[in-house]
């Protein structure tokens, strides 16, 4: 190919470079989905152990069949293209067809988190105007008291799962799984999509507003991150991956995806349990797991810890994992594998690559170089740290900036938020809100944060939605929530709370109303009644003093 690299010229004239260029572009491209992974798998792999959940087993092909049969279901029960499909399910076998099964339908997956409040679950499901959803039996409570406000959901499915323990006639109407399910045929249906920057599905994040916010993936992006998750985790079609990481979030970082596309075994765990992940990790030979580090203290702090005999992979992300906790899980044989990310970037976005000279370093100075957040995937278009006018930072490990990027793996946008979309993607890239610094090898590290986000137990919790909770009871009068340390979750919601003069109101009760408004794990674990709130002269509340007084003689802990 001469200098200028044209296909002119290496065809050697223009115009049949432009002929030659344009068959080839009718016939060899193809719009990349995620839903591919399944087809090829179950073709390759038929008779091989997809999923295993308790005594179930469930192979490749019957994986493929019965997502086949659901995405049938679903355009017999009227779903059509575009239309949203919620799913409220822990990490049971249904929830991973739903991966599959909801885009052979042609619609869009809403996996809404199984922690949230009634409230919360409505309103996700009315802004995402989902026409179906589909609900565990044990998780009837958190539909059950708004299902009669859902202005969308023509029908709701009900998954009945022995494991939950659940009332299985506590129903909140409508039908079964298996009766959806039925609606289906096993006539195929193609594993591709019109449009590869279509909408896969719609994950909501509380952000930093408190508002919900549908961060919009689309399946070329699904499809390349989930390939980023097999290469940075380093799965093979050995891989048995524990499900400690629900699904819901960020589509289970495209692991859903991705331990699919090379014919790993799914084990599927309907709640974190360090007993539990121990016996599996024993029984089922567990090559892989992903979460958070609170995640992996409960897993090193079980009852049944021991040492490995084989080999096993941890991906962590939510919060940069402590030396301790890096020691601690290394200690028992796993090797650690560290990612940051945000549901905007379908999950992880950037991993802390181990470099092989640093097996020459003190182990110390491994695990501090461990916990920073490290380079782009190999599938993404890097990452930055940049100054106010989007120029970056000094590679010099201490002046800060804002971590921002783009590429393939950053969302399309926010659902039906066009002024929340541009504003995060002002300068064109997205705008992570986390402030970090750029060391002098190009790995990132985290330093604080932008905004006021808690990370608690690698969930984000708004401060703004907190304060909001607490402020409806009529004691209060002034309250400003921050993030404080704790050991087990990285950090928990504290309360400063001022209240009416004349009035009065414990903890208890505050934390009880407040749990009323919001989902239990973000009511503050501390409230501190005060006689008024730090102020600046314009009457914003100085929230870093707070911050400073809270975190006093604490190592600060950052997003990651």
């Amino acid at each position: 190919m001469d200098g200028d690299g044209s296909a002119a010229h290496a065809f050697g004239t223009t115009g049949k470079a432009t002929s030659v260029m344009t068959e080839i572009d009718s016939t060899s491209f193809t719009e990349l989905t995620p839903l591919a992974f399944l087809e090829r798998s179950a073709a390759v792999f038929p008779e091989k152990v997809a999923i295993v959940y308790g005594e179930r087993r469930v192979t490749y092909r019957e994986f493929a069949n019965e997502a086949t049969r659901l995405g049938n279901a679903l355009r017999a029960s009227g779903i059509e293209q575009g239309d949203r499909v919620a799913y409220l399910l822990p990490n049971i076998p249904e929830m991973l067809v739903a991966h599959f099964g909801v885009g052979l339908a042609g619609a869009v997956l809403v996996a809404v988190n199984t922690r949230l409040a009634p409230a919360e679950v409505r309103t996700i499901l009315n802004h995402s105007r989902a026409k179906l959803l589909v609900v565990d039996s044990g998780l009837h409570a958190s539909v059950a008291p708004v299902v009669g406000e859902l202005e969308s959901v023509a029908e709701v499915v009900t998954v009945t799962d022995p494991a939950s323990g659940a009332d299985p006639d506590a129903a909140v109407g409508g039908i079964g799984y298996d009766e959806l399910l039925a609606r289906g045929s096993d006539d195929p249906l193609p594993w591709t999509t019109p449009d590869e920057r279509g909408p896969i599905s719609i994950n909501y994040t509380s952000g930093t507003t408190g508002k919900p916010k549908g961060v919009v993936y689309h399946h070329r992006g699904a499809y390349l991150n989930a390939l980023g998750e097999v290469i940075h985790s380093r799965h093979t079609p050995e891989s048995v991956y524990l499900w400690t990481l629900p699904m819901f979030h960020c589509n289970g970082w495209c692991t859903t995806w991705g331990v699919t596309a090379v014919g790993g075994t799914h084990v599927c765990l309907r709640a974190v349990d360090a007993d539990r992940i121990w016996d599996l990790i024993d029984t089922e030979g567990v090559t892989h797991l992903n979460g958070a580090p609170t995640v992996l203290v409960t897993i090193a702090n079980g009852a049944k810890a021991h040492k490995l005999e084989g080999g096993l992979i941890v991906t962590t992300a939510g919060a940069p994992p402590s030396p301790t906790v890096i020691s601690t899980i290394q200690g028992f044989g796993a090797t650690l594998v560290h990612v940051y990310g945000l549901t905007e970037t379908y999950g992880p976005y950037t991993v802390c690559e181990r470099q092989t000279h640093w097996a020459e370093k003190d182990p110390d100075e491994v695990t501090r170089l461990m916990a920073r957040q490290g380079v782009g995937y190999v599938v993404t278009d890097g990452v930055r740290v940049v100054d106010a006018d989007m120029n970056d930072v000094p590679r010099d490990g201490e002046t800060m900036g804002e971590v921002v990027m783009r590429g393939n793996n950053v969302m399309t946008g926010y659902f039906e938020d066009p002024a929340a979309t541009a504003k995060a993607f002002e300068g064109g890239w997205f705008h992570s809100g986390d402030l970090g610094v750029m060391h002098p090898d190009g790995y990132i590290q985290l330093r604080d944060r932008a905004k006021d986000i808690i990370v608690s137990g690698g969930e984000n919790i708004s401060t703004i939605e907190v304060e909001a909770a607490l402020d409806s009871h009529p004691a209060v009068l002034e309250v400003s929530v921050i993030g404080v340390p704790d050991d087990k979750w990285g950090e928990r919601p504290k309360a400063y709370v001022v209240l009416h003069d004349g009035s009065t109101v414990s903890e208890a009760e505050l934390r009880a109303h407040a749990k009323t408004q919001i989902a239990s794990y973000k009511v503050p674990d501390a409230i501190e009644f005060i006689a008024a709130l730090p102020k600046t002269s314009t009457g914003k509340i100085q929230k870093f003093t707070l911050r400073e007084r809270a975190w006093e003689g604490q190592e600060s802990r950052v997003n990651g």
